[in-house]
């Protein structure tokens, strides 16, 4: 083979070489910043939780009456439990979220059921996809830098349900509410805030 033979087969493999790269790199990118999800969306729509009411069934009961002429027998005796209490949950705190690296609108509800569980609802959110978007609760004020949430504390409830809608997430009983102050739209993977509310 002579020299120029030598330098076309040597330019190919390096062409196929760098090409092979490239490609490489353009999944990598892709699979890591996923930039399609800039446009596309999600939406649902979960009802306000709220405890069930308590039971109103009647239970028989077989205690003996006595008749009119003292003769003693069983007869179903019906007796009704207590009224229902109130089943509306309890507002512990509620914010207005606020734009930060994205924009995002919506509000955010700390609620208490009558049974003691607790649960954070997100009414109206409207936000943008994005990879690995967590729901957390922080102990840092809303608003500002957005890197500044992994400084302190955080409850990571998991992930955002859509972009669009009202959710709930189920805050776990062993869980401190004390201290933690805002609701967060968390990218997990790009330490990025989407947006924040502040419970007052």
């Amino acid at each position: 083979m002579n020299r120029i033979g030598r330098m076309i087969r040597a330019h190919r493999i390096l062409a196929t070489t760098v090409g092979a790269a490239v490609a490489f790199l353009v999944i990598v990118a892709a699979a890591l910043f996923q930039p399609w999800r800039l446009f596309t969306s999600s939406s649902v729509n979960e009802a306000l939780p709220l405890a069930p009411p308590a039971s109103t069934s009647a239970s028989p009961s077989t205690a003996p009456t006595t008749d009119s002429q003292g003769n003693g027998s069983p007869s179903p005796n019906t007796s009704a439990s207590a009224p229902a209490g109130n089943t509306d949950p309890v507002v512990l705190g509620f914010g207005n979220f606020q734009s930060q690296e994205h924009q995002t609108s919506g509000t955010a509800q700390l609620l208490e059921l009558p049974d003691g569980s607790r649960v954070l609802r997100l009414e109206n959110l409207a936000s943008s996809d994005g990879p690995d978007v967590k729901v957390w609760l922080s102990s840092l004020e809303a608003g500002g830098d957005w890197y500044k949430y992994r400084s302190d504390r955080y409850v990571d409830l998991g992930p955002v349900k859509a972009t669009h809608g009202n959710q709930n997430y189920v805050i776990p009983a062993a869980v401190d509410l004390s201290g933690l102050q805002s609701v967060v739209l968390w990218c997990d993977r790009f330490s990025v805030a989407f947006g924040s509310a502040q419970l007052a």
